[in-house]
């Protein structure tokens, strides 16, 4: 009896199959790819790279997802953000806290950048620390030795942030600190930008009392602007992102008077 050879899919039909399935799930796992097409996963991993790079899907731990339909309107949830760009967002935290000292007082906004920054607050011994996000004051806790202000106010279940008056009326009696902004959009003519107007006021005030604006985003975020405006981009004295930037933007921005670092 002769033996069947499996029909092995070419690196075009692999991924074309890639992108029908994400066209039919919104994530996709490279065990579940390797499997239907009998390919080892490392040559699965080799395709969703390449596919990345062509900015047809976002990896992910372990697989991939569909790329998020631009729609700066749409008020995202925190869990789908925190997939996209998280490499670059790792290198812009770790980079953002080189420019706190020990005993500082910051403020982190929320965000899955500003998290970033969270995470790499481990050489500190002392330092007080305001953020209005429920998940950051979380991370926070696990140094044990921080002082951590949690601002109150109503809870927004997608960005697991606190808005509102009681939120408002708490940050105002706090001044000088350094603020971490984390940025939905972000236009060299326009400045920041939210989808949402909750958002919106509570980062004008933070902007207002703060004593430096560092704003922490990656470069997907350039050349946006969404409807609630936040603050010009006179109003920010920092920006930390990735090499992903569009060109002349670095020398604009420096141009404008900000300070500028690239990870």
């Amino acid at each position: 009896m002769s033996q069947v050879i499996p029909n092995i899919p070419s690196a075009k039909e692999r991924r074309a199959m890639i992108l029908r399935l994400l066209d039919m799930n919104e994530e996709v796992s490279v065990t579940q790819l390797s499997q239907e097409m009998n390919i080892s996963e490392v040559t699965i991993r080799k395709d969703l790279t390449l596919l990345q790079e062509r900015n047809l899907l976002v990896r992910t731990r372990g697989g991939a997802m569909r790329r998020p339909i631009e729609n700066l309107s749409e008020d995202t949830a925190i869990s789908k953000k925190r997939m996209f760009y998280f490499k670059e967002k790792e290198r812009i935290g770790a980079d953002a806290s080189l420019l706190i000292k020990e005993g500082d007082f910051i403020m982190l906004d929320s965000g899955t950048t500003t998290m970033e920054v969270a995470k790499h607050l481990d050489r500190f011994q002392h330092l007080d620390i305001l953020t209005n996000a429920m998940n950051i004051a979380t991370e926070l806790m696990r140094y044990k030795r921080f002082n951590v202000i949690m601002l109150g106010g109503n809870v927004r279940i997608n960005s697991h942030s606190t808005v509102g008056p009681l939120a408002l009326s708490v940050l105002r009696n706090f001044n000088g600190y350094k603020l971490f902004l984390g940025v939905d959009s972000f236009s060299l003519d326009s400045g920041v930008s939210t989808p949402s107007l909750e958002e919106a006021l509570l980062n004008q005030q933070m902007i207002q009392q703060a004593g430096k604006v560092i704003a922490v985003f990656d470069s997907s975020k350039f050349n946006k602007r969404s409807y609630v405006h936040i603050a010009e981009t006179s109003q920010i004295d920092c920006i930390i992102t990735d090499h992903g930037l569009p060109a002349g933007m670095k020398t604009k921005l420096k141009n404008a008077g900000l300070e500028v670092r690239i990870v």
